[in-house]
């Protein structure tokens, strides 16, 4: 089926506003659905999971299309819930543009924020559609207001709304419509184009076709967002937005290299078919019953099938450039990897970071096998939950970002899996840095067959700057090879050190070596690179470095002083209050153990009635008797004969295969 062009379109909101109605009603009015579903009943289309439907809330991204004007649109609806954040941050890797849902009546949310900050980093254009408009309360002037000012869009009205809060609510076009006053608007419009400006001031007389021809321009370029109102729910407003995402947006340039890349931004498994990738193509194209090689894994994968979009349905088809699909099979696949070449592939934005420790618990001992498998193919899906197995002591652990995902994820592993779960309490994920520079050297060559001598200088870096790693070794006392396998295993050896966390924040430099051109293998410098990271970690001494999230809060004035009291004793920095009216804003930065149940006591001070967002902001040094350590996991690289038995083979039962 040939279209003049194909959009991928995302639809984002804050949870309750509305998106999924929309979504649902887009899909209705484009002819994709027969009757249209309600998220109350839980018949929506795109809500397809039982606990989604039970619940009411978008939990997993659902990809469906629809054919407007000769025009092919994938329309991807979005969970709402901070929790599923990863799930959002893939989604907006391959849209050509996005449709933010904000409603009437609460207006700019905390989630909103999180999202439109990604927007504005990757530069992605966005139309607005204020819902909602009959509800009681529903003011889109204050609206507006919060989005320009708050979510810092440049807008421009393409609708306007009356009788606002009544059930006679209705809109109006600001184009081509000699009734409505639209010189404010104008204004806001010339300030984004200097042309027009230039036009404007000169005196000349513009039209309202030449006006919409900027919005079409700017628009793509993300320059300015256009704002549709209505009422999902009733159908009002949701032709004009069809007209607004066809007419306002163009897809992304389509790369003319022959050469594959292809991002997938979503993984299911289904019972006949397996792995199902959903994928967006950005150059050459995927078909069935071909090999693809997989950037992420490093490995080469066969597609079994190749499949579109077809509006609640896939058909049998190759993906080409531009269009979004599903291709089964391709093994050892995860949401988040590349397909092909990377070139040309946007960077996953980071939405939000789990910062919280669970392990999961099978309720009958008979199934803790299973439940393993299970999340090993859940942590396919969401690499977000960063799934550890820990085989000697028996523990499953995931990162969450909060309590939402442990009851889907119970939800998840009965339904899908038939296993009862429990969770223990979320615990802080603490991370570890080296305290002053040190040496580490080990020298293992007996018994032979064996041969790898290093030294490894390890020295603090900047906090928050991860970890990087160089060699000055000539290649001629360690051959390429082994040079290859010890960088190899670097990020290996940091993910626990000597107070059981991850290493970050050091810079690493292999600045001596030896290798033996009869006994040296790589599995040798593989072995050996643990144990001579944690001799220069033991030697130079670690300190524990805690989680920071960044918070702002909105609420009447008058509370200012019971906050504070609160958040000081909580530990948190704050920044100097902003007034307006009779508002403030308090920001600031407070550590995720002490804010664990930070919203319920602000709820309570201010009985209700605040805005509070809270995301990760960044790992600091955690005080002199604050954080906790933890035991190490598995075979100490320190004792050195333990180890290299365990890396022998003698404990290969105990070791997780990756």
């Amino acid at each position: 089926m040939e279209y003049s062009k194909i959009l991928n379109i995302g639809i984002l909101a804050h949870v309750d506003a509305g998106k999924t109605t929309l979504t649902e009603h887009l899909l209705y009015h484009a002819g994709a659905i027969r009757s249209i579903g309600s998220v109350d009943k839980g018949s929506a289309v795109t809500d397809n999971l039982t606990l989604e439907k039970k619940r009411g809330i978008s939990i997993k991204a659902a990809t469906t299309s629809f054919v407007w004007k000769n025009t092919k649109v994938n329309l991807i609806d979005t969970p709402g819930h901070v929790d599923f954040s990863s799930e959002v941050a893939r989604t907006l890797c391959v849209v050509d543009a996005v449709v933010l849902v904000v409603s009437a009546v609460e207006g700019v949310q905390a989630h909103t924020l999180t999202i439109v900050d990604a927007l504005h980093k990757l530069n992605i254009p966005t139309l607005i559609f204020i819902n909602k408009i009959d509800r009681q309360g529903a003011d889109t002037e204050i609206v507006l207001k919060q989005i320009k000012s708050e979510l810092q869009f440049k807008t421009v009205a393409i609708y306007t709304s009356h009788d606002e809060g009544l059930p006679s609510a209705h809109i109006n076009p600001v184009f081509n419509n000699s009734t409505v006053n639209k010189e404010g608007i104008i204004e806001e419009l010339i300030e984004t184009d200097e042309n027009l400006l230039t036009q404007y001031l000169n005196g000349v007389h513009l039209s309202d076709e030449v006006y919409l021809k900027t919005i079409t321009k700017n628009t793509s370029k993300a320059i300015i967002s256009p704002v549709f109102t209505g009422i999902a729910k009733n159908n009002i407003g949701v032709e004009e937005l069809l007209n607004g995402i066809i007419q306002f947006i163009e897809p992304n340039k389509i790369s003319d290299t022959k050469e594959t890349s292809a991002y997938v931004y979503k993984l299911e498994h289904h019972k006949i078919h397996g792995a199902m990738a959903h994928v967006k193509v950005f150059s050459g194209e995927l078909s069935s019953k071909s090999a693809i090689y997989n950037h992420t894994q490093d490995l080469e994968t066969k597609i079994n099938q190749s499949k579109t979009f077809y509006q609640t349905k896939h058909i049998d088809t190759n993906i080409k450039s531009g269009d979004i699909g599903i291709v089964t099979g391709v093994l050892g696949t995860k949401a988040g990897d590349i397909l092909g070449t990377s070139k040309g592939i946007p960077k996953l934005p980071q939405l939000n970071i789990p910062v919280l420790s669970v392990q999961v618990i099978a309720i009958n001992d008979k199934d803790y096998n299973a439940l393993a498998q299970a999340l090993q193919i859940i942590d396919k899906e969401d690499p977000s939950l960063q799934f550890k197995w820990h085989k000697p002591e028996k523990e499953l652990i995931l990162l969450l970002m909060g309590d939402m995902q442990i009851e889907v994820l119970t939800h998840l592993l009965q339904e899908r899996f038939n296993i009862d779960v429990r969770f223990t309490e979320p615990q802080i994920v603490y991370k570890e840095t080296i305290s002053k520079a040190a040496e580490g050297y080990i020298r293992y060559w007996m018994p032979k067959p064996c041969w790898a001598i290093m030294t490894f200088l390890i020295e603090p870096a900047p906090l928050n700057s991860g970890v990087t790693y160089q060699s000055i070794v000539s290649k001629n006392d360690v051959h390429n090879k082994y040079q290859n396998e010890i960088a190899r295993t670097i990020p290996k050896a940091l993910e626990q050190g000597l107070l059981g966390w991850e290493v970050t924040d050091v810079k690493i430099t292999l600045i001596k070596g030896e290798d033996h051109n009869v006994h040296s293998r790589p599995g040798d410098f593989n072995l050996a690179t643990p144990m001579g990271i944690m001799k220069g970690l033991q030697n130079g001494g670690t300190h524990l470095l805690e989680p920071l999230l960044r918070f702002e809060i909105k609420t009447n004035e008058e509370l200012l002083g019971k906050l504070i009291s609160e958040l000081t004793n909580r530990r948190a920095s704050i920044e100097t209050p902003m007034f307006q009216q009779d508002l403030v804003s308090l920001t600031g930065t407070i550590p995720v153990a002490t804010s664990l149940d930070l919203s319920i006591k602000l709820n309570a001070i201010c009985s209700g009635r605040l805005r509070l967002r809270m995301v990760f902001h960044e790992y600091t040094v955690c005080p002199e008797g604050e954080g906790k350590s933890k035991e190490f996991k598995g075979v100490n690289p320190l004792d050195e004969a333990q180890w290299i038995l365990h890396r022998r083979g003698a404990y290969k039962a105990d070791e997780r295969v990756i």
